[in-house]
């Protein structure tokens, strides 16, 4: 697959209408039976998520931090293999391994000293590149890297608003 000219298109009109290239992606959480479960609504797809089996889920199903580093998973592999295309360099296996770290006992409210959410995430490439020269391997780090919207997105983090609406 050629990248580059499938994207070229979709470049030339986001350089002539910078407007066109601003889009919003909606997830929409759902309540179901169960206050350890629920719908996540993408506009392409629903899936099913419950609580960790560490905060009381049957441990069947995703996790909201499954679900986290799945994105993330997802977003450095694809980013890793269209870069790789890009570039041309020739790959016989692009695999991402995602790791988190965190303390339940934030998340159960057992320690205020202890953080909720994730204390660290490490991603690990595994590439197979055989032919690459180191030149290009550094390149495609790089670029992958600075190209993953989620791993930019965790490290740089975006403002966050809530709005609450049917309280008294």
């Amino acid at each position: 697959m050629d990248i580059r000219s499938l994207q070229k298109p979709l470049k030339e009109q986001y350089r002539n209408d910078p407007s066109a290239s601003r889009i919003t992606i909606r997830a929409k959480g759902g309540q179901t039976d169960a206050p350890i479960a629920c719908s996540v609504d993408i506009g392409r797809a629903i899936y099913q998520a419950e609580a960790h089996q560490g905060v009381g889920g049957a441990g069947a199903g995703a996790c909201s931090g499954d679900l986290l580093l799945g994105a993330l998973a997802a977003c450095a592999q694809i980013t890793c293999q269209m870069v790789a295309a890009a570039m041309g360099i020739p790959t016989e296996r692009i695999e991402v391994t995602v790791d988190g770290d965190l303390d339940l006992r934030g998340t159960l409210g057992i320690s205020k000293d202890v953080p909720v959410g994730f204390a660290s995430i490490r991603l690990h490439f595994s590439v197979a590149a055989p032919k690459a020269t180191a030149e290009q391997l550094r390149g495609l780090r790089e670029k992958t890297e600075q190209y993953c919207v989620v791993m930019q997105t965790l490290m740089r983090p975006p403002s966050l608003q809530t709005e609450w609406v049917g309280q008294e």
